[in-house]
């Protein structure tokens, strides 16, 4: 006679997911609800600018919405850190209506965060005459590329890390010690 012990393990998957599932939806509910901490600076939304994804956790997505409600059909899924999004109109309570690029929809206001226009620049510091555009916020992280001092019409994008801040310049996004920039 031969057991089948698999209809336990399969159980236990099967309540593992569920519970998996749960986790999530409390999350989301949770920042919905305003009561988890904001890991971006509190999102900004201003209409005709470029925006990008906040206050989405690392395994999920925002949903880009066919209409200004949580039941409107889904369109578009964007990951945070995802930039590019414009703000086309005025937003209705907390759903704004966006594009980016590709699709059109609509987008709850808390997720998206405007960058910042391009004026920053590198300031001078001693005997170093770079700054280094860096892969991740650390000192031991890969340099992207080398920036001269002064470099202007440099973005801040709505990330930052202790002391170090993700801008765009160039073309080029990366991450950038805070005390190497300055306003024009």
């Amino acid at each position: 006679m031969i057991v089948d012990n698999t209809a336990p393990q399969m159980e236990i998957c099967r309540s593992f997911r569920k519970v998996a599932q749960m986790l999530r939806c409390a999350i989301v509910i949770l920042f919905m609800l305003g009561l988890m901490p904001v890991s971006a600076a509190e999102a900004s939304v201003i209409p005709g600018e470029e925006h990008c994804v906040v206050n989405v956790p690392s395994w999920d997505k925002l949903n880009i919405r066919s209409g200004p409600s949580m039941k409107a059909r889904v369109v578009s899924r964007k990951r945070y850190g995802s930039c590019g999004i414009a703000v086309v109109g005025n937003c209705q309570a907390q759903w704004c209506p966006v594009e980016d690029g590709h699709m059109k929809g609509w987008a709850n206001r808390r997720f998206l965060s405007m960058v910042s226009p391009s004026l920053y620049c590198t300031v001078s510091k001693g005997r170093q005459d770079v700054v280094k555009l860096r892969a991740f916020p650390s000192p031991q992280s890969r340099v992207i590329v080398a920036l001269d001092r002064p470099t202007c019409a440099i973005a801040f994008l709505p990330y930052a890390r202790g002391n170090w801040q993700k801008i765009r310049v160039h073309g080029w996004e990366g991450w950038v010690y805070r005390a190497d920039m300055s306003g024009q």
